[in-house]
This record gives structure tokens, C-alpha cells and sequence, in this order.
């Protein structure tokens, strides 16, 4: 069986977990040899950044050799988990078990802060994009970046394009299409497509300092680092 693990931890974004989640777990119905499992240290719920919690249903040690690993983003919860050596330890070792591993919006530093970005191009949320360069990154403003092993994501909804760019490496691209309509994406924001020109850069630059600050109080040394890039 190809597991596709889904890592989940505290504070974390649940789009960013369900989004990619919902597109592979469905890769089971093309391929009955791949299956979707969620894990976390316990099967505890844990907090989102988003008032709902989620449940794993394995733990690291019931999946430590997945055969892809998928990690997601989120807001301070992430900076919190990037002082959880528990949590680092596994990411390392699955993925030096796994063919890929991949990240989605700030998942990417969870990945650099394993260690698995120097020397690569990568991207993340925008608001954090400068920040890779402190794990060895070379910051990439696309929509997601295929390294081969490793991949990364944009912001939060970037995981949906991910997911379907997997499905189609992992199987054809015929039933990657096929699992897009199947979730029917097909986005018409209401608004038009974002102008990069107007972004908030104020508002979100205020809210990644608070972040930095306030859940890396106690890691003075990352504080900083990624306090000078955001």
C-alpha cells in the first residue's frame, strides 16, 4: 500500500491539510495500491487556526515510512511547531522514506527547519517567502515548485493545484483531471484574480512580526532570524 501521509499538528490551517487531502484521498478510487492517512504525535484533536479541531488516525509511529509526505501551513502555530524536535525528527525520517515530500503555504519552513530545503528553490505564503532564504531556500514567487523530491506551495489554496500536479505524477494526468472534476475546481473568485500591485503588504507584514514574536518568545535565536525576513 502507497500511503500518502497528511501531517497534522496544532495551530495548523485546515485548508491546507483538507485541500490536498480531499484530492489525493480520492487518488484511491483510479489506484486501489494508494491510500490517505492523517498523523499526529496523539490521536488527540488538536486546534486549528480556523475555531474548528481536527484527529489524526495513526500516529508517526504507525506510518514512519510513508510513501509520500504532505505538510501543511498555518499562521503561529506553525512557528510554534518549528521548535517541536518531535515533530522535525519525523519529517526527516519519513521523508528520507518517501519519494515525495511536500508542503503547503508556511508548511515550507517546517521543511526548512528539517532541513530539507538548503540548496533548493522553494516558495510559501508571500508573507513569508524571504523568510526560506534562513533555512538555505532560494525563494520562488509560483504557484508551486516541483524539485522533484521535495515540493512546495503558495498560500493556502495553492495546495489544491499541488495535490492535482501529484496525482498526475503519481498516476496520469487523465485521472488527475478526472479528480478535478470530481471536486469541480474550477475558480471564478468574485473578485477577479489578486493584484499583486494592491496586496495589503502593511497588514500582512504587521501580522507575521506579531506572530514571529509571539510564538518563538521562546527561541530567541529563530526569533530573530525570521523576524529580520517578514
Amino acid at each position: 500500500m502507497k500511503t500518502i501521509a497528511f501531517l497534522l499538528y496544532p495551530g495548523l490551517t485546515p485548508l491546507d491539510l483538507i485541500g490536498p487531502l480531499q484530492v489525493l484521498s480520492s487518488l484511491r478510487q483510479a489506484d486501489p495500491s494508494f491510500e490517505a492517512a492523517v498523523v499526529a504525535e496523539t490521536l488527540e484533536p488538536v486546534p486549528t487556526d480556523a475555531v474548528v479541531s481536527l484527529g489524526a488516525d495513526r500516529t508517526f509511529e504507525e506510518v514512519p515510512a510513508p510513501y509520500a509526505l504532505v505538510v501543511p501551513g498555518g499562521q503561529a502555530g506553525t512557528l510554534r511547531a518549528l521548535t517541536n524536535e518531535r515533530l522535525l525528527e519525523y519529517v526527516r525520517s519519513a521523508s528520507a522514506q518517501a519519494t515525495v515530500t511536500a508542503s503547503v503555504c508556511t508548511g515550507a519552513l517546517i521543511l526548512g527547519a528539517a532541513g530539507l530545503l538548503k540548496g533548493r528553490e522553494a516558495t510559501t505564503h508571500w508573507s513569508f517567502l524571504e523568510a526560506l532564504r534562513e533555512f538555505g531556500a532560494t525563494p520562488v514567487k509560483r504557484r508551486w515548485v516541483d524539485e522533484g523530491e521535495v515540493l512546495t506551495a503558495a498560500g493556502v489554496s495553492a495546495g489544491i493545484d499541488m495535490a492535482l500536479h501529484l496525482a498526475a505524477r503519481f498516476s496520469s494526468q487523465d485521472v488527475a483531471k478526472i479528480l478535478q472534476f470530481g471536486v469541480e475546481y474550477d475558480p471564478e473568485p468574485p473578485f477577479g484574480p489578486l493584484d499583486w500591485a494592491a496586496a495589503p503588504r502593511e497588514l500582512f507584514t504587521g501580522l507575521a512580526a506579531t506572530w514571529v514574536q509571539e510564538a518563538l518568545a521562546e527561541a530567541p535565536e529563530l526569533q530573530k532570524r525570521l523576524a529580520a525576513r517578514v
